[in-house]
């Protein structure tokens, strides 16, 4: 593969050399351009060709967020890693279409991780597998560390207010979406709406019955209800997939 032409954005001088000497010992990067402030880095991106920033957060003049924001709409831009010692902006990164979160003390095999979903996420459509091409990754917080869990792991989604309650296999995660944000962009992968509080993943469901004109299906140890207007369109849906 062409090695990846990077840009590194950080105000912290330690911790933009500690980047730049990881991504060094990386074969798979190639040119590293770097910036200490968001303006600089705007500025290097919009005259520069580059495949991927590797860019802090909390930055003087335009932070990390901002920074994101404004290159999602150039007509190509570049893949986003946001690395960073603050957890808090995860969701926001997930709305952008960050590729990875890399939470600082960086560690370089985190890091490596990191590099490989840039990669892959690059990589011509023939070469990837259908779940690297069409799989999203959703960043959750654990006990204070965040993680990425895949939207094929999911099995069910449970509105809580403004928050969504991710239901994978072994645990559930709560995340700051709205359940109609999750409904309509997870259409396409196999998620329908069974209630007015609940998403499924038709994929996930093992069992449909309906008993007393109430409808429900299993989701692995779980019954979940479907409401009447649902159900017709549940029962075809689920025909169709099989």
């Amino acid at each position: 593969m062409t090695p990846l032409r990077a840009l590194v954005a950080d105000d912290e001088e330690p911790a933009l050399a500690e980047l730049v000497y990881l991504l060094g010992q990386d074969p798979r990067i190639g040119e590293i351009r770097t910036a200490s402030n968001g303006p600089d880095a705007l500025k290097i991106l919009q005259a520069t060709d580059l495949d991927v920033v590797f860019c802090d957060i909390k930055m003087p003049g335009l932070d990390g967020i901002d920074l994101a924001r404004v290159l999602s709409k150039f007509a190509s831009r570049p893949q986003i890693v946001f690395v960073t010692a603050y957890d808090e902006h995860a969701v926001a990164a997930f709305d952008l279409e960050a590729t990875d979160y890399v939470m600082k003390p960086v560690r370089q095999e985190r890091l490596a991780e990191a590099v490989r979903r840039v990669v892959t996420q690059g990589a011509p459509a023939a070469l990837q597998t259908a779940d690297e091409t069409d799989d999203e990754v959703i960043p959750v917080e654990l006990a204070g560390i965040t993680r990425f869990v895949q939207r094929s792991t999911v099995r069910y989604v449970e509105a809580q207010g403004d928050y969504a309650r991710l239901h994978t296999g072994q645990n559930s995660h709560l995340v700051r979406i709205p359940l109609s944000t999750l409904e309509e962009r997870w259409r396409d992968a196999g998620f329908t709406r069974i209630h007015r509080s609940t998403l499924v993943a038709l994929q996930h469901v093992d069992e449909m019955r309906v008993d007393g004109g109430r409808c429900s299906v299993r989701v692995g140890d779980d019954w979940l209800p479907v409401s009447r207007r649902h159900t017709r369109e549940l029962r075809d849906l689920l025909v169709r997939s099989r």
